[in-house]
């Protein structure tokens, strides 16, 4: 008992010495509190988050569309409580809706949001929530708790065979503990929003608009793929009543701009771009690059500028296929790629052929915390290309999975086919009103296949009997 008062008492004086050293004050409230990263820091940070993010989704290629965006975000950084911060503003080539801050001034919104919103003061309200993150610090702020919350548990661990043992469990309970904090961090983002918004001119009430069409969203798409907005920033009726309860009646004077913000994103790609890479039925094409190549039977895929993941539905293994430019040696090109894992145990080494390109390969084995994991790697030369072909498993089920790895490895060979070859992505094209309608009448009448009308409708936040104003426009997918 007074072993474990004195473990206590360690990590009770070792967190109220670093919380009494460590405090700063809070730009939004203006009250201390705990701060273990300093403003260098963060901007030190946000820069190499930066760098991933740009890496893992890539940004859409759109200077004109991107200068809009980051034309918006400025026109708010005046009112923030953290003007002096250099602000970057990106869009992100994915069609996933989402918006999300990086510490020290990176704000993102991807294309797939982009495409959901209707106006410009929907646009400010998205990048003013954004900024309010990163003006009341609150990633930063999360990281020092947590970041605190484990030199306790390590000193603990140091002194004490018993708590080690619950280390892991206390770390899921922290991580629970501070999921309070990050709902609190969203009821107070909506409120910066609403004020930044409101002191750049832009009616704040499109913010309950915007919820409106991602709850539209999630009713029309359900669960599952990347996580989205919803799921990012979870949205309850609390939070909804909370930001009506921060609208005022004057709020309608404040600029909407409807057809100016849908000029803008004319043209916009709607959807996966398949000239990144697509997957239909069991194989994978590329038409950019000219290959394809089997996906397993039953496994899931996802694609992203940085690589393609397959996995099965048990999650018990993994193929990451990845590409770069290199004139490396193909051996010596593997063998970096293996040389990089933790210990890894090289059983077979060799050179092969496949559907007549030159490939090297290496089955090894390597740990990985309580396990050893068997994997293949095969390189793959194709022009001035080098395609790898990464397979994960356990090694005691590797033999279980096997034939699938090798599946997707052997059918790599070139895209001939000229209809996936030529295969274009869907763009958003506006369509203006030129009498009244309903927008019903107004797809029948532009021969609009009815298998669009579901997410032309939600795009444009409209229902089929809804009737259409004369000069305004009409997003629809083609």
């Amino acid at each position: 008992m007074k072993k474990q008062l004195a473990i206590t008492s360690i990590i009770f004086v070792l967190a109220l010495s670093i919380f009494l050293i460590q405090c700063a004050v809070n730009p939004v409230t203006g009250k201390k509190e705990l701060m273990l990263y300093s403003e260098a820091d963060e901007i030190a940070m946000g820069r190499e988050v930066d760098q991933g993010i740009r890496q893992t989704y890539g940004l859409y290629d759109d200077p004109q569309l991107t200068a809009y965006v980051a034309s918006i975000g400025r026109k708010l950084i005046p009112y923030s409580h953290r003007p002096q911060l250099e602000y970057h503003f990106a869009i992100l080539d994915t069609a996933v809706e989402n918006a999300f801050a990086a510490p020290g001034g990176y704000i993102y919104i991807t294309r797939g949001l982009l495409s959901m919103m209707n106006n410009e003061a929907e646009l400010s309200a998205v990048l003013a929530h954004e900024l309010g993150h990163v003006n009341a610090r609150h990633s930063m702020r999360s990281m020092s708790r947590s970041l605190l919350f484990g030199i306790g548990l390590a000193i603990a661990g140091e002194l004490s065979e018993d708590v080690r043992k619950y280390t892991p469990l206390a770390a899921i309970a922290g991580q629970l503990l501070f999921l309070k904090f990050s709902r609190s961090d969203e009821y107070q983002a909506d409120s910066l929003g609403v004020d930044y918004s409101r002191k750049a001119m832009y009616n704040p009430h499109a913010m309950i608009t915007f919820f409106d069409s991602i709850k539209r969203l999630k009713d029309m798409k359900g669960g599952g793929g990347l996580p989205n907005f919803l799921s990012t920033h979870p949205l309850t009726q609390s939070r909804i009543d909370r930001v009506n309860g921060l609208l005022a009646s004057n709020d309608s004077k404040l600029a909407i701009r409807r057809n100016p913000y849908l000029e803008r994103v004319n043209g916009i790609i709607y959807g996966n771009n398949p000239r990144q890479g697509y997957a239909v039925g069991n194989a994978f094409y590329h038409p950019d690059m000219r290959f394809v190549f089997a996906i397993p039977q039953g496994w899931q895929i996802q694609n992203t500028p940085e690589r393609v993941t397959m996995a099965p539905s048990d999650g018990n293994a993994v193929v990451l296929f990845s590409a770069e430019k290199s004139g490396k040696p193909l051996d010596q090109y593997s063998r970096e790629i293996i040389s990089k894992l933790s210990n890894p145990q090289s059983l077979q080494d060799n050179f092969r052929s496949i559907n007549s390109y030159q490939a090297h390969e290496i089955i090894f084995k390597t740990p990985d915390e309580n396990n050893m994991l068997k994997g293949k790697l095969t390189c793959i030369r194709k022009g001035d290309m080098i395609f790898s072909f990464l397979g994960l498993a356990n090694a005691e089920q590797y033999k279980n999975y096997k034939g699938s790895i090798e599946t997707s490895v052997t059918s790599f060979k070139k895209l001939d086919d000229r209809s996936h070859i030529n295969r274009k992505p869907l763009k958003i094209k506006l369509q203006k009103i030129t009498s009244p309608q309903t927008f019903k009448t107004f797809l029948e009448n532009s021969r609009i296949p009815n298998t669009l009308w579901d997410q032309i409708g939600l795009i444009n936040m409209i229902g089929l009997t809804d009737k259409l104003t004369p000069g305004n426009y009409i997003k629809i997918i083609e």
